[in-house]
Protein backbone atom coordinates (compact mmCIF):
# COMPACT_ATOMS: atom_id res chain seq x y z
CA UNK A 1 0.00 0.00 0.00
CA UNK A 2 1.09 3.30 -0.72
CA UNK A 3 0.45 6.13 1.76
CA UNK A 4 -1.39 9.74 0.41
CA UNK A 5 -3.12 12.53 0.85
CA UNK A 6 -6.48 13.86 -0.86
CA UNK A 7 -6.19 17.48 -2.39
CA UNK A 8 -9.59 18.38 -0.92
CA UNK A 9 -7.27 19.11 1.86
CA UNK A 10 -4.98 21.64 0.30
CA UNK A 11 -7.55 23.81 -0.41
CA UNK A 12 -5.64 27.18 -0.49
CA UNK A 13 -2.98 25.85 -2.19
CA UNK A 14 -2.12 25.71 -6.02
CA UNK A 15 -2.01 22.41 -7.42
CA UNK A 16 0.98 22.06 -8.38
CA UNK A 17 2.44 23.25 -5.16
CA UNK A 18 0.55 20.89 -3.25
CA UNK A 19 2.02 17.88 -5.21
CA UNK A 20 5.28 18.95 -4.80
CA UNK A 21 4.52 19.38 -0.87
CA UNK A 22 2.89 15.96 -0.44
CA UNK A 23 6.35 14.20 -2.68
CA UNK A 24 8.84 16.20 -0.37
CA UNK A 25 7.09 15.05 3.06
CA UNK A 26 7.28 11.12 1.56
CA UNK A 27 3.84 10.82 0.39
CA UNK A 28 3.08 8.10 -3.07
CA UNK A 29 -0.03 8.83 -4.18
CA UNK A 30 -2.63 11.58 -4.21
CA UNK A 31 -6.12 11.52 -4.18
CA UNK A 32 -7.30 14.54 -7.21
CA UNK A 33 -10.57 15.48 -6.06
CA UNK A 34 -12.16 17.81 -9.39
CA UNK A 35 -12.92 21.20 -8.40
CA UNK A 36 -12.92 24.64 -9.89
CA UNK A 37 -8.99 25.13 -9.40
CA UNK A 38 -8.37 21.34 -9.73
CA UNK A 39 -8.83 20.05 -13.08
CA UNK A 40 -12.21 21.50 -13.98
CA UNK A 41 -13.28 19.55 -16.64
CA UNK A 42 -15.63 22.21 -17.88
CA UNK A 43 -12.92 24.83 -18.10
CA UNK A 44 -10.96 25.67 -21.67
CA UNK A 45 -7.26 24.01 -21.94
CA UNK A 46 -7.89 20.78 -20.06
CA UNK A 47 -5.97 18.66 -22.40
CA UNK A 48 -2.60 20.74 -21.66
CA UNK A 49 -3.23 20.97 -17.99
CA UNK A 50 -4.20 17.22 -18.22
CA UNK A 51 -0.85 16.43 -20.14
CA UNK A 52 1.22 18.62 -17.31
CA UNK A 53 -0.31 17.06 -14.80
CA UNK A 54 1.15 13.58 -15.93
CA UNK A 55 4.27 14.46 -16.17
CA UNK A 56 4.69 16.43 -13.01
CA UNK A 57 3.39 12.85 -11.49
CA UNK A 58 6.20 11.44 -12.87
CA UNK A 59 8.64 13.59 -11.97
CA UNK A 60 7.68 13.78 -8.42
CA UNK A 61 6.81 9.44 -8.63
CA UNK A 62 3.02 9.58 -7.45
CA UNK A 63 0.43 7.71 -8.09
CA UNK A 64 -3.55 8.98 -8.30
CA UNK A 65 -6.46 8.39 -8.18
CA UNK A 66 -9.02 10.46 -9.30
CA UNK A 67 -11.90 11.99 -6.62
CA UNK A 68 -15.38 13.78 -7.94
CA UNK A 69 -16.36 14.83 -4.87
CA UNK A 70 -16.16 18.58 -5.22
CA UNK A 71 -18.68 20.27 -3.18
CA UNK A 72 -20.06 22.92 -5.21
CA UNK A 73 -18.13 22.44 -8.81
CA UNK A 74 -21.81 21.72 -10.88
CA UNK A 75 -23.90 23.94 -8.41
CA UNK A 76 -22.56 26.72 -6.91
CA UNK A 77 -25.77 27.34 -4.52
CA UNK A 78 -26.39 23.48 -3.59
CA UNK A 79 -23.56 20.93 -2.02
CA UNK A 80 -22.93 17.74 -3.81
CA UNK A 81 -25.98 18.63 -6.55
CA UNK A 82 -27.27 17.25 -8.48
CA UNK A 83 -26.43 13.47 -8.39
CA UNK A 84 -27.19 10.52 -10.42
CA UNK A 85 -30.39 10.26 -8.13
CA UNK A 86 -31.87 13.87 -8.83
CA UNK A 87 -35.80 13.80 -9.77
CA UNK A 88 -35.08 15.81 -13.04
CA UNK A 89 -33.58 13.70 -16.35
CA UNK A 90 -31.32 17.35 -17.25
CA UNK A 91 -29.33 16.90 -13.29
CA UNK A 92 -28.97 13.33 -13.56
CA UNK A 93 -27.45 13.80 -17.17
CA UNK A 94 -25.60 16.65 -15.77
CA UNK A 95 -23.91 14.66 -13.02
CA UNK A 96 -23.07 11.90 -16.03
CA UNK A 97 -21.54 14.58 -18.32
CA UNK A 98 -18.97 15.45 -15.53
CA UNK A 99 -18.52 11.56 -14.54
CA UNK A 100 -17.88 10.77 -17.95
CA UNK A 101 -15.29 13.69 -18.01
CA UNK A 102 -13.65 12.64 -15.10
CA UNK A 103 -12.97 8.93 -16.24
CA UNK A 104 -11.26 10.56 -19.38
CA UNK A 105 -9.19 12.65 -16.80
CA UNK A 106 -8.19 9.30 -15.00
CA UNK A 107 -7.67 7.33 -18.37
CA UNK A 108 -5.24 9.75 -19.27
CA UNK A 109 -3.58 10.05 -15.46
CA UNK A 110 -3.44 6.42 -15.79
CA UNK A 111 -5.02 6.78 -12.49
CA UNK A 112 -5.15 3.64 -10.12
CA UNK A 113 -9.01 4.22 -9.59
CA UNK A 114 -12.01 6.51 -10.26
CA UNK A 115 -13.78 7.25 -7.08
CA UNK A 116 -17.50 8.30 -6.68
CA UNK A 117 -20.47 8.82 -4.51
CA UNK A 118 -23.95 7.92 -4.53
CA UNK A 119 -25.90 11.69 -3.60
CA UNK A 120 -28.29 12.34 -1.44
CA UNK A 121 -31.75 12.51 -2.10
CA UNK A 122 -34.01 16.13 -2.29
CA UNK A 123 -36.91 14.63 -2.54
CA UNK A 124 -39.44 12.00 -1.27
CA UNK A 125 -39.34 9.04 -3.96
CA UNK A 126 -38.56 5.54 -2.14
CA UNK A 127 -35.37 4.06 -1.41
CA UNK A 128 -36.12 1.51 -4.78
CA UNK A 129 -36.64 4.15 -6.98
CA UNK A 130 -33.73 6.08 -6.52
CA UNK A 131 -31.51 2.52 -6.36
CA UNK A 132 -32.95 2.00 -9.84
CA UNK A 133 -31.45 5.36 -10.66
CA UNK A 134 -28.38 4.85 -9.69
CA UNK A 135 -27.94 1.12 -10.79
CA UNK A 136 -29.20 3.04 -14.47
CA UNK A 137 -26.12 5.61 -13.91
CA UNK A 138 -23.68 2.96 -12.22
CA UNK A 139 -24.17 1.03 -15.22
CA UNK A 140 -23.83 3.41 -18.08
CA UNK A 141 -20.77 4.61 -16.37
CA UNK A 142 -18.78 1.27 -16.18
CA UNK A 143 -19.49 1.00 -19.46
CA UNK A 144 -17.53 4.21 -20.12
CA UNK A 145 -14.99 3.60 -17.95
CA UNK A 146 -14.57 0.44 -19.30
CA UNK A 147 -13.58 1.44 -22.13
CA UNK A 148 -11.48 3.63 -21.66
CA UNK A 149 -9.60 0.43 -18.47
CA UNK A 150 -10.64 2.53 -15.45
CA UNK A 151 -12.04 0.96 -12.67
CA UNK A 152 -14.35 2.46 -10.73
CA UNK A 153 -14.64 2.83 -6.79
CA UNK A 154 -17.76 3.70 -5.36
CA UNK A 155 -17.86 4.65 -2.08
CA UNK A 156 -20.74 4.50 0.60
CA UNK A 157 -21.27 7.77 2.24
CA UNK A 158 -22.99 8.68 5.37
CA UNK A 159 -26.07 10.78 4.50
CA UNK A 160 -26.23 9.64 1.17
CA UNK A 161 -28.26 6.93 -0.50
CA UNK A 162 -25.71 4.35 -0.14
CA UNK A 163 -24.12 4.45 3.14
CA UNK A 164 -23.61 1.64 4.77
CA UNK A 165 -21.87 -1.83 3.34
CA UNK A 166 -25.27 -3.76 3.39
CA UNK A 167 -26.51 -0.83 0.83
CA UNK A 168 -23.29 -1.10 -0.97
CA UNK A 169 -23.53 -5.07 -1.60
CA UNK A 170 -26.75 -4.34 -2.87
CA UNK A 171 -25.55 -2.24 -5.23
CA UNK A 172 -22.69 -3.61 -6.10
CA UNK A 173 -24.92 -6.50 -7.24
CA UNK A 174 -26.97 -5.27 -9.01
CA UNK A 175 -24.55 -3.26 -11.33
CA UNK A 176 -22.62 -6.52 -11.50
CA UNK A 177 -19.66 -4.85 -13.47
CA UNK A 178 -16.56 -6.49 -13.18
CA UNK A 179 -14.34 -2.56 -13.35
CA UNK A 180 -17.55 -1.55 -10.68
CA UNK A 181 -15.57 -1.66 -7.03
CA UNK A 182 -15.02 -0.18 -3.60
CA UNK A 183 -13.40 3.02 -1.74
CA UNK A 184 -13.39 2.18 1.39
CA UNK A 185 -13.37 5.53 4.22
CA UNK A 186 -12.22 3.89 7.35
CA UNK A 187 -13.98 6.83 9.21
CA UNK A 188 -17.50 6.18 7.48
CA UNK A 189 -17.03 2.60 8.76
CA UNK A 190 -16.75 3.73 12.34
CA UNK A 191 -19.22 6.18 11.90
CA UNK A 192 -22.01 4.57 10.67
CA UNK A 193 -21.56 0.84 12.87
CA UNK A 194 -20.34 -0.90 9.90
CA UNK A 195 -17.56 -2.57 12.47
CA UNK A 196 -15.18 -4.62 12.63
CA UNK A 197 -13.38 -2.74 10.43
CA UNK A 198 -11.08 -5.51 9.90
CA UNK A 199 -13.56 -7.62 8.65
CA UNK A 200 -14.94 -4.93 6.08
CA UNK A 201 -11.68 -5.18 4.58
CA UNK A 202 -11.13 -9.06 4.46
CA UNK A 203 -14.52 -9.47 2.90
CA UNK A 204 -13.95 -6.61 -0.36
CA UNK A 205 -10.07 -7.34 -0.49
CA UNK A 206 -10.81 -8.64 -4.07
CA UNK A 207 -13.11 -5.32 -5.11
CA UNK A 208 -10.97 -2.65 -2.78
CA UNK A 209 -9.15 -0.07 -5.04
CA UNK A 210 -9.32 2.91 -2.77
CA UNK A 211 -9.28 3.66 0.76
CA UNK A 212 -9.84 6.79 2.51
CA UNK A 213 -8.61 7.68 6.22
CA UNK A 214 -9.20 9.45 8.91
CA UNK A 215 -10.25 9.58 12.74
CA UNK A 216 -14.24 9.89 13.35
CA UNK A 217 -16.54 9.55 16.58
CA UNK A 218 -19.72 7.26 16.11
CA UNK A 219 -22.36 8.85 15.04
CA UNK A 220 -20.67 11.90 13.99
CA UNK A 221 -19.49 12.25 10.04
CA UNK A 222 -16.84 14.86 10.99
CA UNK A 223 -13.27 13.88 9.44
CA UNK A 224 -10.52 14.10 12.52
CA UNK A 225 -7.10 14.26 13.01
CA UNK A 226 -6.01 11.45 13.86
CA UNK A 227 -6.02 10.65 17.73
CA UNK A 228 -8.75 12.84 17.90
CA UNK A 229 -11.42 10.10 17.49
CA UNK A 230 -11.97 6.82 18.53
CA UNK A 231 -10.10 4.45 16.01
CA UNK A 232 -7.77 2.02 16.50
CA UNK A 233 -5.51 2.28 13.51
CA UNK A 234 -2.74 -0.24 13.40
CA UNK A 235 -5.15 -2.92 12.69
CA UNK A 236 -6.71 -1.57 9.93
CA UNK A 237 -2.88 -1.36 8.21
CA UNK A 238 -2.06 -4.58 9.51
CA UNK A 239 -5.05 -5.91 7.59
CA UNK A 240 -4.75 -3.93 4.63
CA UNK A 241 -1.03 -6.06 4.46
CA UNK A 242 -2.28 -9.10 5.40
CA UNK A 243 -4.86 -9.16 2.12
CA UNK A 244 -2.18 -7.71 0.08
CA UNK A 245 -3.95 -4.31 -0.80
CA UNK A 246 -1.60 -2.58 -3.23
CA UNK A 247 -3.24 0.95 -3.73
CA UNK A 248 -3.02 4.15 -2.03
CA UNK A 249 -4.45 5.09 1.77
CA UNK A 250 -5.43 8.53 1.09
CA UNK A 251 -5.97 11.37 4.16
CA UNK A 252 -8.96 12.88 4.22
CA UNK A 253 -8.99 16.04 6.28
CA UNK A 254 -10.51 18.57 3.79
CA UNK A 255 -11.71 21.03 7.02
CA UNK A 256 -7.70 21.25 7.74
CA UNK A 257 -6.85 23.04 4.77
CA UNK A 258 -5.52 26.04 7.03
CA UNK A 259 -2.88 23.95 8.37
CA UNK A 260 -2.32 21.89 5.21
CA UNK A 261 1.15 21.58 5.30
CA UNK A 262 2.00 20.67 8.65
CA UNK A 263 -1.11 18.60 9.23
CA UNK A 264 0.27 16.11 6.36
CA UNK A 265 3.30 16.44 7.76
CA UNK A 266 1.94 15.00 11.29
CA UNK A 267 -0.92 12.51 9.49
CA UNK A 268 2.43 10.81 7.59
CA UNK A 269 4.14 10.26 10.79
CA UNK A 270 0.78 8.87 12.52
CA UNK A 271 0.36 6.13 9.67
CA UNK A 272 3.92 5.08 9.56
CA UNK A 273 4.38 4.52 13.29
CA UNK A 274 0.97 2.51 13.52
CA UNK A 275 2.19 0.56 10.19
CA UNK A 276 5.28 -0.79 12.46
CA UNK A 277 3.07 -0.88 15.88
CA UNK A 278 1.16 -3.16 17.27
CA UNK A 279 -0.69 -1.08 19.55
CA UNK A 280 -2.68 2.33 18.82
CA UNK A 281 0.11 5.17 18.27
CA UNK A 282 -0.57 8.77 19.36
CA UNK A 283 -0.21 12.37 17.05
CA UNK A 284 2.46 14.25 19.26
Amino acid sequence: MRFGYNTNGFAHHRFEDALAILAELGYRSVAITLDHHVLNPFEPGLPDRIAETRKLLEKLKLRCVIETGARFLLDARRKHQPTLISPRQEERKHRLEFLELAVEIASELNADAFSFWSGTPVDEMPFSTHMDLLVEGCRRLSEIAAGKKVRLAFEPEPGMLIDTMVKFRELHERVGQRNFGLTLDIGHLHCQGDVPIVDHLRRWKDWLWNVHIEDMRRGVHDHLMFGEGEIDFPPVLHTLKEIGYSGGVHVELSRHSHDAVNIAKRALAFLAECEGSGRESIVR
